[in-house]
Formats: C-alpha cells, structure tokens, sequence
C-alpha cells in the first residue's frame, strides 16, 4: 500500500511539473532571448521552483553556522551535497538576489518541452566529452560576468550507493572560484535523501534542513578549497542527518 501511494505522489510530480512548466516556460523562453533579461527570467523560475517544492508537500528550515553575509551585488559559486531532484528547485528558493544558472547535463534537453527551456538557461555539459567539459568554465564564466551566479553540485551527480553519506568532489566549482576569483557560497542539505530520493517507491512529504555552512574566498589553490569544502559539508552530514 505504502508503494502505491508513492508512484501516485510521483504522478502527481509529473503532472505538476508539465503544468508549471507549460504555464511559466513561456515567459522564461521569451526572456531567456536577451541576456539582460535573464534577472526577470529568474523570477519565474523560482515560481516554477517553488510550485514543485511546497506543491510536493516539502518545506525547509535555513539554519546559519556561519554569520557570513551574501553581497547581492556580487555573483557566487553556490554548492551543496547532492542527493535529490529537489536540491535544484530548494537552490533556487534559497537564492532570491542572485539569479543562478546551474551546470547540468546535456542528456535533460532530450525531456519534451522542459529540455527547450532547460537549454537555454543552463550551461551544458557532455560529460562524455573533454572538450566540452573544458569549455564549461569559459561559459560560467560569461554568465557570472552577466551578473548570474554558478551553482553546481561537486560530487556530480547522486551515488548509486546510497549508503555513502558524501561522495569525492569534482575540480569544476573550486576550479572556476580560483580562475574568476568567484567566491564559493557552502550550504549542506539534510533530509532529502530520506524524504524525497530518486527511487520512486520511496519518500513522503516532509521538512528538510539546510545549513548555510558560510562563504569561502577564492584561491589560487583549488584543491585546498575543495578539501576544505568536502569536510565542512560532510562534517554538517555526520553531526545533523536524520
């Protein structure tokens, strides 16, 4: 019975997410045209952010270990732990004055409808190419010089084993923070490996937390900044998981 109630919950995932999407794609399409425009595309976006996140039943708790405050007139490079779907859409709720453009996979411009808006706004990645992987940091940062900031995910993507609290980081975010002197905003989620996983025969409507773990300047030294990374998030992992 628990089963069935959640691929119902995860049909009604998908039918919310057609509905925001044609409803508010849009004006983001439209938008995403002029780059000066993006800012107003972001508005929407959040909309569509917040529709899937609190129209799934989620909320969240923002805790601060750090009294570290964002400039809004300054972009960033925004990283998390990564173990949901829901961590792109609690990004961008979390971040009303910076306007973010995530680094993602080429594979999602193939979804009907979404993947035409996805493209547009995001900066894509064949992870099976080296030339494209390189090229990234060349258009992150073309976008933080448009006023957007980056967000990326460090492990790259979510672990098939899901016993591993924290995957090994990826160079890319602390690498792109060392190149552009981009500060690195840090935040760690918890709960929403538990409460809404990629297996969709699990989850249930719940709270989640997140920590604003603070705000690390650039360096010439990206493994230093990823080392430094990798053990704050999971220190905030091992000392507040549910």
């Amino acid at each position: 019975m628990t089963k069935i109630l959640n691929y119902l919950w995860r049909f009604w995932l998908l039918l919310l997410a057609f509905v925001l999407t044609v409803t508010l794609g849009i004006p983001v399409y439209i938008l995403s045209f002029n780059k000066k425009h993006y800012k107003y595309a972001y508005r929407f976006i959040r909309i569509w952010c917040f529709g899937m996140f609190y129209g799934m039943g989620l909320r969240y708790d923002l805790i601060h270990l750090s009294d570290q405050k964002k400039d809004k007139n300054k972009p960033y490079v925004f990283i998390s732990n990564h173990t949901s779907i829901m961590d792109i859409m609690l990004t961008c709720i979390l971040m009303p004055d910076h306007p973010i453009c995530f680094v993602g996979k080429k594979e999602l411009v193939k979804i009907p409808i979404f993947g035409t808006i996805y493209k547009r706004i995001c900066v894509m990645v064949d992870r099976s190419s080296a030339r494209s992987r390189a090229d990234v940091y060349r258009r992150c940062a073309e976008k933080m010089e448009e006023g957007n900031s980056i967000a990326l995910f460090p492990e790259g993507g979510v672990p098939d084993d899901t016993t591993i609290i924290l995957d090994e980081f990826k160079d890319g975010a602390f690498t792109l923070s060392s190149k552009h002197q981009s500060p690195i905003a840090v935040y760690t989620f918890v709960g929403l490996k538990e409460i809404f996983p990629f297996d969709s025969s699990k989850g249930y409507p719940g709270r989640v937390k997140v920590y604003f773990n603070g705000i690390m300047q650039p360096s010439d030294s990206p493994k230093d900044l990823k080392t430094q990374a990798y053990q704050e998030i999971k220190k905030t992992l091992l000392e507040h998981s549910i």
